[in-house]
C-alpha cells in the first residue's frame, strides 16, 4: 500500500466549495493529509492562498485545478497538478473555459422556472463566491435551502442532469487543449473520477487513449464518488494503460461531500502514485 495521505482533489469557495482555501488547508491538516492540492474548477485564483496556508500548517503543497472538457457528448473533468500557476497559456485557457457560465446559468434558471421553481438564478448567486464560476452546485444548494429537495444529490438526480428541467449542456474546452495547457505549464494531467461518466466501454477506451495521446499521464483511482468496485476497476485501468494513480476526495463542503478530506483508502501498492512524478514540483513545508 502507498501510505502517503495525499488529497489531490478538492474545491474552495473560489469555485463551488463552501470553505475558503485557508479553511480547507486547516481541515486537510486536521484530518492527517500530508500532501494537498486545491483544484478549483477552471480557476487558479486561490492557489497562492492555499499554498501559503498549507505550508504554514506543515502541509506539503502542489498546484492544482480541474478543467471542464467536452468529450463524446459528455462533460469530463481533467485535473492538472504541479503546473506553473503563472503560465500565460494556461491562464488564458482557463479564462476561456469559464466564459459562458453565466449565460448557461440563466438558461438553467429558465428551465427550472418552467418546472415551477422561480428565482433560481438569484438564489444560486447567493452561494457564489466568484460569479464567473456559477455552477449546478450553486443551484443545488438553493433548491435544498428552499425545501425543493432534501439534499444536493437529490437535486442533481431530479433537476440538473440530462433529461431534467434544469439541465443545459455547455461546450467546454477540448480534451487536447486542456491536457496541453497543463503539460506545457510543466504539470501532470489526470482523468478525474472516471467512474462518474456514462461512457460505453468503447467510449471509455477512446477517452483514455486520446488522453494519453495528448500527453495525459494519470487517472484518479481513489476518489470520493467511486465505489469499492470502481476503485478496483480503475486500478486495473491504470495498469492497463500505463497511467499513474491519483487519490483525491473531491471534497466540496462539510455535510455535503461523500468523503472527508484525507479519508480515502490508500492506493494499492502495485500502482505508481502520481506524486512520484510530481516530486520536483511539490512545495515542501519546513521540517
Amino acid at each position: 500500500m502507498h501510505l502517503l495521505n495525499a488529497d489531490l482533489h478538492c474545491h474552495s469557495n473560489i469555485s463551488d466549495g463552501t470553505l475558503t482555501p485557508e479553511a480547507l488547508a486547516a481541515r486537510a491538516q486536521a484530518h492527517g493529509v500530508e500532501l494537498w492540492s486545491l483544484t478549483d474548477h477552471d480557476e487558479i485564483g486561490g492557489q497562492q492562498r492555499a499554498r501559503d496556508a498549507a505550508l504554514a500548517l506543515g502541509l506539503d503543497y502542489v498546484t492544482g485545478t480541474e478543467i471542464s472538457v467536452s468529450f463524446a457528448g459528455q462533460t469530463v473533468h481533467i485535473v492538472g497538478l504541479g503546473f506553473d500557476a503563472d503560465d500565460a497559456a494556461l491562464r488564458q485557457g482557463l479564462a476561456a473555459t469559464r466564459s459562458g457560465r453565466r449565460e448557461r446559468a440563466q438558461q438553467m434558471a429558465e428551465g427550472l422556472a418552467q418546472a415551477g421553481i422561480r428565482g433560481a438564478f438569484e438564489g444560486a448567486l447567493r452561494y457564489v463566491g466568484n460569479p464567473e464560476l456559477i455552477s449546478r452546485t450553486h443551484f443545488a444548494r438553493f433548491l435544498v435551502e428552499t425545501g425543493v429537495c432534501a439534499d444536493t444529490h437529490s437535486v442533481f438526480r431530479r433537476y440538473l442532469t440530462e433529461g431534467h428541467p434544469g439541465y443545459v449542456p455547455h461546450a467546454w474546452a477540448r480534451l487536447g487543449d486542456a491536457v496541453r495547457w497543463i503539460v506545457e505549464a510543466g504539470g501532470v494531467a489526470v482523468v478525474a473520477h472516471p467512474g462518474r461518466y456514462r461512457f460505453s466501454p468503447t467510449e471509455e477506451y477512446a477517452l483514455f487513449t486520446e488522453f494519453i495521446a495528448h500527453g495525459g499521464r494519470a487517472v484518479e483511482v481513489m476518489t470520493g464518488s467511486h465505489s469499492a468496485a470502481e476503485h478496483i476497476r480503475y486500478a486495473e485501468a491504470a495498469l492497463e494503460f500505463g497511467l499513474l494513480a491519483s487519490r483525491g476526495s473531491d471534497f466540496h463542503s462539510p455535510g455535503e461531500s461523500r468523503t472527508e478530506l484525507g479519508a480515502l483508502p490508500d492506493l494499492p501498492g502495485r500502482l505508481t502514485p502520481v506524486w512520484e512524478a510530481l516530486a520536483p514540483r511539490i512545495q515542501r513545508a519546513a521540517a
